[in-house]
């Protein structure tokens, strides 16, 4: 097992990923990820669809394995899901039959945590996402933006040391979204956790990271990593913040270019589709 650098929480080492397509053999997600994430870092990724972002980070959660290489969590393999690991996905996956509150105390109550505490951390963790108001409400009495910090309450209540988000706020209206990575930031400064945030905009990379992590077009490779030492809050139309989006955009754009020119090639250009057999249209 490696040494653990200083204050390293998260190494990804050497990681390659592939799925099987029907007909068309294997297809690779992610190849050669080496990536370290410290104690307290709030790392976004960005890269074009399809990339292998959600393949990188459902790893690190244990929820799926790699085919090559190994994810180190405090210098221990990751085999499998553990509460060490928080992770909030896209739509909040709420149950719509329980409260506000009672999605929240769900997990604590599966981890048979005595009810006079898994209320009070429950009261706790949605006073800090703002929704004591509403913690009598169900998901469908919610608006998109409370359902998702209704699921990031519920995550934060199991107090993972790490939380891992798959474009938690791409459904959002813009003015939701930009309250939220307010919240999020503050949430982030309170509890010290390292957060490992997908997403497709590079504007809410630029808000929210210490590190923004950029992924080539697929398969999923590191292609460059970008420092954003701005204080917070941060104001995206500050100079130095201009130009650094225009760097990250400039090394997207050369991906996104890449994506577009693999989908436009004629089908009998492929070798996979040419050798795929004819299809008999009189069946």
């Amino acid at each position: 097992m490696p040494e653990l650098c200083d204050g390293m929480k998260v190494e990804i080492k050497e990681v390659y990923k592939s799925f099987r397509q029907n007909g068309n053999g294997v297809m690779p997600a992610i190849e050669e990820i080496n990536l370290q994430i410290h104690d307290r870092e709030f790392v976004c990724v960005l890269g074009p669809s399809g990339c292998g972002k959600s393949t990188m980070l459902n790893i690190i959660a244990g929820l799926d394995r790699p085919d090559r290489g190994q994810v180190f969590i405090d210098g221990k393999p990751v085999v499998n899901c553990g509460p060490d690991r928080g992770v909030v996905f896209q739509e909040g996956a709420l149950f719509p039959w329980l409260t506000v509150l009672g999605n929240v105390e769900f997990a604590l109550k599966m981890i048979k945590l005595p009810k006079k505490e898994r209320r009070e951390k429950a009261l706790k963790y949605l006073q800090m996402v703002h929704l004591s108001h509403f913690m009598y409400c169900y998901p469908h009495e919610l608006s998109g933006g409370m359902r998702q910090r209704a699921a990031i309450a519920r995550t934060l209540a199991m107090e993972p040391e790490i939380l891992l988000m798959d474009e938690p706020f791409s459904a959002l209206d813009s003015q939701t979204r930009n309250l939220l990575h307010q919240e999020l930031t503050e949430i982030w400064q309170a509890t010290g956790k390292a957060i490992i945030f997908i997403t497709h905009s590079v504007e809410e990379a630029l808000i929210l990271a210490d590190r923004i992590v950029l992924f080539s077009s697929r398969p999923g490779r590191i292609k460059k990593e970008f420092v954003v030492n701005t204080e917070r809050p941060r104001d995206v139309s500050h100079p130095k913040m201009i130009m650094l989006q225009r760097e990250i955009k400039f090394n997207l754009q050369e991906e996104l270019e890449k994506v577009a020119k693999e989908q436009t090639v004629p089908a009998y250009a492929n070798p996979k589709i040419a050798a795929m057999p004819a299809v008999n249209n009189h069946l």
